[in-house]
């Protein structure tokens, strides 16, 4: 599982100090830094290096999340394909579970303009975070 400390932004924040929905979109891509470096280590955007594409978000807000106080983003993987994997996030405020998300990733050639297969080098570094959903429980 990997980690980051988010310091809410005066500007995600609301006239009542909540934060806003969509700060959450933002936070949760930083949680998913780690993870886009197993592919491209120094986060080159290019197309000949970069590997990832976006196919899928969802967020769950549990409760409400104040401009103020320090949220911990929470990243891990929840399941890995051929060529596609999913990232399991959770944002922490005042050790409460305040919304949690999913993320699907392709291992995408741009080159090309097609998924390829993830290499089993980075399937095992994938593997390291993996943390299996208990489908019982909503």
């Amino acid at each position: 599982m990997f980690t980051e400390k988010v310091t809410p932004r005066f500007g995600d924040a609301d006239g009542l100090r909540h934060i806003n929905n969509t700060a959450l979109v933002e936070w949760f891509e930083v949680g998913r830094n780690p993870i886009f470096r197993m592919f491209t280590p120094d986060l080159d955007l290019s197309y000949e290096k970069w590997k990832l594409i976006l196919v899928r978000t969802e967020f769950d807000y549990l409760g409400q999340m104040y401009y103020g106080i320090d949220v911990e983003i929470r990243s891990y993987i929840t399941h890995i394909g051929n060529s596609s994997f999913t990232i399991g996030h959770e944002a922490w405020q005042d050790g409460e579970l305040k919304a949690k998300g999913k993320a699907v990733l392709v291992h995408f050639d741009f080159l090309n303009q097609k998924s390829v297969p993830i290499p089993d080098a980075i399937k095992s570094q994938l593997h390291e975070h993996l943390i299996l959903e208990d489908k019982n429980c909503k």
